[in-house]
């Protein structure tokens, strides 16, 4: 039996695309994901995250697509939860110290199985979550473990569209699975 890191490194371009096409729902950490993983703060305790709008419209996108979208970090601060209230994603986990647990639940709650998720770390909390889901992910930035462990790598950083690329690859196997049934 193969290790899972060794199925991960090899997996081929034409079963991801089957694998993006049964996605449906897309969970995704934040800091160093959808941010540059910088925290910053000013003298008067002000603290501050950097978004990415490009990422932005690609969970927009997915979610006209039909896809169930998601935010699971450790963090909690209403930053957060700004940034998930005006892309109205409706699964917001803050505080989430075992993210698979917590994805484990939306799959249960949404009754979807594991590999009709897709998630997209960076960092050693994700690795559970990632080695679990269906189509795992990290940004061209993430670590050096977690890029191993993935099923793709992003060609983009965290915080500089990585989302989005990970969005397009999703919506686009979709487009040519309904393209394929058409003919």
């Amino acid at each position: 039996m193969t290790s899972k890191t060794t199925k991960r490194t090899s997996v081929s371009r034409r079963l991801s695309q089957t694998v993006l096409q049964d996605i449906r729902l897309f969970a995704t950490d934040v800091d160093g994901v959808l941010t540059d993983a910088g925290m910053y703060y000013s003298e008067s305790g002000d603290e501050w995250k950097k978004f990415n709008a490009h990422d932005g419209m690609g969970i927009k996108l997915l979610q006209k697509a039909g896809l169930i979208t998601a935010i699971v970090t450790q963090e909690r601060t209403r930053l957060v939860a700004r940034r998930a209230e005006k892309l109205a994603i409706p699964e917001l986990h803050q505080g989430a110290v075992d993210k698979l647990s917590v994805i484990r639940d939306m799959a249960e709650r949404h009754g979807i199985s594991l590999r009709q998720i897709s998630y997209i770390g960076d960092d050693v909390n994700d690795m559970e979550a990632l080695n679990a889901v269906g189509f795992s992910a990290a940004p061209a930035d993430g670590l050096p473990q977690v890029r191993k462990i993935v099923d793709y790598v992003c060609r983009l950083k965290g915080g500089e569209g990585a989302v989005r690329e990970l969005a397009e690859m999703i919506l686009l196997s979709r487009i040519k699975a309904t393209t394929k049934r058409e003919r």
